[in-house]
């Protein structure tokens, strides 16, 4: 069976549904339609942060095929449950906003009608009364006293250990004694790295269609990333047993990480339950872009101490995680991110205090390798930085700090079956990047040169 599986590898393999795709005959989720369905669109707020005085649907329930609204009143447990399942909280995100919105197109109102074009027609008619708040944008900003506070709990950082009866208002990592190292480094280098919010911009957007079943279920075809995920956090949300729900995935055509926010999927379930229908729910692309998950932005700042001989022996980082309004899987990054932003090296002396912030922008979530695609960008951006600086060939740089196997990561981990150097090796032969024989003879067992045995 091993020599079956490895015989794909440097081969070109044909995807199993590769045909489907480009002849067109793949089933996507807006392909699926039933008898009698309904669609359902989003009242979104036009706002980044206002207090929500009253909502009045009088005219659109005057549009033809209007069918009925829902308001956070109606969600049993109106509350976002997305990481409860890994004891990640407190969760804080409604369903539908209640007193508050936090962002540009939260979602505040659900109308489903008989098409289409009937739900945005009745959509756009109803009426939020929105008094406005002042807002934040900027992660920094978010930290000072007077910026406006956008969490129950009074500040703007999600606080961690709180579980062990702790109050951190970052994930801290410290090993060595960076201060000392710093007073006796040749040179000090410092970097500050700053990424936007990314769109993951998928081909198809996000969206479900839900199908009430004569035996009391509710199928529910979505294209969703994370199957199961999603179905236990919409049975806790609707507060009803998970045996309720079947739910069918298939082809995503584009996710990235995006689409494992239980985001469409509970709202279309309500929908069904109280018409009795089936009931589609489907980002339009506007939706996509504006109000879905992105990569959040990060903000990094590093400083270096590093010796002539290119041995970096203190790294400090402070780094901002904008979560945007809400936490979705920020916080969850914002761990991955504080065990990685040190980069694959040994350095004997680390200091990290990486923040998830909230602002009034559209909340962050996952997308590929998130938490640590941000600290990757930073570290090696400024590996170049020390390079430069010192007046040492990149390659060589890397090849010196990069970790072993047995060397100790900063977050007390100790690095088993470590490839960097065997990867870099091959990389340069990859690229025509000629290395000299005292790198050449580098492994990941030793220090001292010389070829594994």
């Amino acid at each position: 069976m091993t020599k079956q599986l490895l015989n794909v590898v440097g081969q070109s393999v044909h995807r199993r549904d590769g045909m489907g795709h480009v002849t067109g005959r793949t089933t996507f989720v807006d392909d699926i339609q039933f008898r009698d369905m309904l669609y359902l669109k989003m009242v979104r707020s036009p706002v980044p942060h206002a207090r929500i005085r009253g909502i009045d649907f009088s005219e659109a329930e005057k549009v033809p095929g209007f069918v009925r609204a829902l308001t956070h009143r109606d969600v049993p447990k109106n509350i976002y449950t997305i990481l409860c399942l890994i004891g990640v909280g407190p969760d804080e995100e409604p369903v539908l906003a209640e007193d508050r919105v936090l962002y540009k197109g939260e979602q505040i109102a659900a109308v489903v009608a008989e098409s289409e074009e009937a739900a945005v027609e009745a959509a756009s008619r109803v009426v939020v009364d929105l008094e406005e708040l002042p807002a934040v944008f900027d992660v920094e900003e978010a930290l000072k006293p007077d910026a406006p506070v956008l969490k129950p709990w009074g500040t703007n950082y999600f606080i961690y250990d709180y579980e062990y009866g702790q109050s951190n208002p970052c994930r801290k990592v410290r090993f060595g004694d960076v201060e000392k190292a710093f007073a006796e480094a040749d040179y000090i280098v410092e970097g500050r790295y700053q990424m936007s919010p990314i769109e993951h911009a998928p081909t198809e957007t996000t969206g479900c269609v839900v199908k009430p079943e004569p035996d009391g279920r509710y199928t529910v075809y979505t294209n969703t990333q994370a199957l199961f995920f999603t179905l236990d956090n919409s049975a806790l949300i609707l507060n009803i047993p998970f045996n309720k729900l079947h739910f069918v995935g298939g082809t995503v055509g584009g996710g990235f990480g995006g689409k494992v926010d239980v985001i469409v999927e509970p709202i279309a379930i309500l929908a069904a339950m109280k018409t009795g229908r089936p009931v589609k729910y489907v980002f339009s692309r506007e939706e996509e872009m504006r109000c879905s998950s992105t990569r959040g932005a990060w903000r990094m700042y590093f400083k270096d101490g590093v010796m002539k001989d290119g041995r970096i022996i203190a790294r400090k980082v402070t780094t901002y995680a904008d979560a945007g309004a809400y936490n979705r899987h920020t916080p969850y990054a914002v761990t991955k991110h504080a065990a990685n932003v040190a980069g694959p090296y040994s350095i004997p002396n680390v200091w990290i205090d990486a923040y998830c912030v909230y602002t009034n922008r559209q909340p962050g979530s996952a997308m590929r390798g998130f938490g640590v695609t941000p600290a990757s960008f930073a570290v090696e951006v400024q590996m170049d930085r020390i390079a430069h600086t010192i007046g040492m060939d990149p390659w060589e740089l890397r090849f010196i700090n990069a970790y072993r196997n047995g060397d100790v990561r900063p977050h007390r981990k100790v690095v088993e079956d470590a490839t960097l150097i065997e990867t870099m090796k091959a990389a340069a032969q990859l690229v025509g990047k000629e290395l000299p024989e005292h790198l050449l003879a580098m492994n990941s067992w030793d220090r001292e040169g010389g070829h594994h045995g």
